[in-house]
């Protein structure tokens, strides 16, 4: 079975995704948005964020993190994170009042694409199917990928067609619909009729 920018369910539907599907943007060649600063917490300069990545706590494991501030990219060091509640707090090393926080908020976090684990042969994630040409069996270009969603059962390819820009084919990201992943010639086999 494939694996996402965020891994895809397994076979037996199993749920072990790294990042999330549709929220994680690529900004440039290199760097993933894989959330952002969202608040203030407690009074020693912690953080609220908020996770694109699933589980959302996966993004405390990214060391480190990157950000732009007036169009220059910085380097934040997480010294601790966890989960408190319903949210994600951090602390960021420098940074020990809520004084010098508070102008992080709004930021987004991004990680280097090299920080993400290798995945096995087989497997890819969302970020790297994006653009890929989709064929049917009658070898009927459907389109492109422009993105992926998780609909909760399955991940579902997002297909522009190419010759009518309105029309997207909705393709389930799963056996028996997907026959093959060719990143080489940067195209995905399906089983899905051209009209649907």
């Amino acid at each position: 079975m494939l694996k996402k920018h965020q891994k895809t369910h397994q076979k037996t539907h199993q749920k072990r995704r790294l990042l999330s599907s549709k929220n994680i943007a690529t900004s440039h060649q290199k760097r993933l948005l894989v959330g952002k600063i969202n608040g203030l917490f407690g009074v020693q300069g912690w953080v609220k964020v908020f996770s694109h990545t699933e589980p959302r706590k996966n993004i405390l494991t990214y060391q480190p993190w990157h950000i732009k501030v007036d169009g220059q990219w910085q380097t934040l060091d997480i010294v601790k994170g966890r989960e408190q509640g319903k949210t994600l707090v951090a602390q960021i090393k420098g940074i020990n009042t809520p004084d010098e926080a508070r102008g992080m908020i709004g930021v987004d976090v991004y990680i280097e694409s090299s920080q993400l684990p290798e995945l096995p042969k087989g497997q890819h994630y969302w970020r790297d199917l994006i653009g890929l040409e989709v064929i049917n069996q009658q070898q009927i270009v459907l389109g492109k990928v422009s993105t992926l969603v998780d609909t909760g059962a399955n991940n579902v390819l997002v297909v522009a067609g190419e010759k009518e820009p309105k029309k997207e084919h909705w393709v389930p990201y799963i056996e028996p619909f997907l026959i093959k992943v060719d990143m080489i010639n940067r195209q995905i086999l399906v089983d899905w009729d051209a009209d649907f």
